[in-house]
């Protein structure tokens, strides 16, 4: 037997926790859970048992005692775009297999750049029926509000792809945007002939954190390493493929000598159809973001030069798995949940029948 009268050799339960610590089971199951209205103190005298008893939380047969069931949204813009499309088909993929593990996944689509309706829609938002969010939208102070609210009230949130870190939101999963911008610009510079030439910068909006970061990251490493590259003023294309084609053109009548071009954004089929459509698509460098089945087949022909890439199946994953350890105060394996940039050359391309 132990000091506190436990069998050695056998695993502490609850029971154990809560009679070393002097309190009741439900006093344990709020310190667990993280939910209020217990003293510091009590606390500490509960985590103290732990401690001392080694007592190791089994988290699945607690909440399968409980009838527990998770239940995660999330929010993304609504947009046609592949990349946005492919998160949608990862999440309808993994929700089906979830449901066997007491976890409910829908989204929701968004006004892509409307930050009103975004913090109108989290305003909404009824933890009792919703346990944890990913949100993948733009960063602004009503949204951060509207974090902030909704983080008061218990549930978890999730930055997806675009941090919005001024929120108190729990973590971000995304790639890092600032190194993907460097990236690009390394991947230019070596590009263009003699390192220079004029670049123009395509991007979603300008409230968009992702996007920006990328453009800061882009013009550190030209600042630094290709001083004879001249980038221009970053066009908003909205994410829109359809707005996108109609404004190429104009910026390529203001600047005919542009010899590089930086997609930071969506909206890859409006980019491909003004490039093939004005016979620039082998004469123009072109480094674009999100392996689709629409940008392989332009890297494939030639029409893209790179593309640097998330793997969606990943992110949403890695989302999931979050939300459930901050639902259950568990830690975070922060290895597996950095998602990995990823660089396509026609040469490396994955074969067709791996999953995009």
């Amino acid at each position: 037997m132990g000091k506190h009268g436990r069998n050695i050799g056998l695993k502490p339960t609850v029971n154990d926790v809560a009679r070393v610590a002097g309190v009741s089971l439900a006093t344990v199951d709020r310190v667990l859970n993280g939910r209020p209205g217990v003293r510091n103190v009590t606390i500490e005298r509960v985590y103290d048992a732990i401690q001392e008893l080694g007592y190791v939380r089994d988290t699945a047969a607690a909440n399968l005692a409980r009838g527990r069931v998770y239940n995660f949204q999330f929010l993304l813009p609504q947009s046609n775009n592949e990349f946005v499309t492919s998160l949608e088909h990862q999440i309808m993929g993994i929700s089906k297999v979830l449901a066997l593990e007491r976890t409910k996944i829908s989204y929701e689509k968004i006004p892509a750049f409307n930050p009103q309706a975004l913090a109108s829609i989290l305003s909404r938002m009824d933890p009792e029926n919703v346990d944890g969010v990913a949100i993948f939208g733009p960063e602004t102070a009503a949204v951060k509000e509207a974090i902030d609210q909704i983080k008061k009230r218990g549930m978890s949130v999730i930055a997806l792809v675009s941090d919005l870190p001024s929120s108190e939101r729990d973590y971000f999963v995304g790639i890092d945007n600032l190194a993907a911008g460097r990236t690009a610009a390394q991947l230019m510079g070596h590009f263009l002939p003699n390192g220079q030439g004029k670049v123009l910068v395509i991007t979603g909006s300008m409230l968009a954190r992702d996007h920006l970061e990328r453009r800061q990251g882009f013009d550190q490493v030209i600042n630094e390493s290709f001083g004879g590259v001249d980038v221009l003023s970053s066009l908003e294309g909205r994410d829109d493929p359809d707005l996108l084609e109609k404004l190429l053109p104009g910026v390529f009548a203001k600047h005919p000598d542009i010899t590089g071009i930086y997609s930071s954004a969506a909206g890859n089929a409006g980019l491909i159809n003004f490039l093939r459509k004005t016979s620039l698509d082998d004469k123009v460098m072109v480094v674009a973001h999100e392996l689709t089945a629409l940008s392989r087949e332009a890297l494939e022909h030639g029409s893209f030069n790179a593309i640097i890439s998330q793997d969606t199946g990943h992110l949403v994953r890695s989302t999931i798995r979050v939300l459930r350890a901050n639902v259950d105060n568990l830690p975070i394996n922060l290895s597996q949940e950095r998602i990995r940039i990823d660089v396509y050359l026609r040469e490396n391309m994955p074969p067709l029948d791996e999953k995009i």
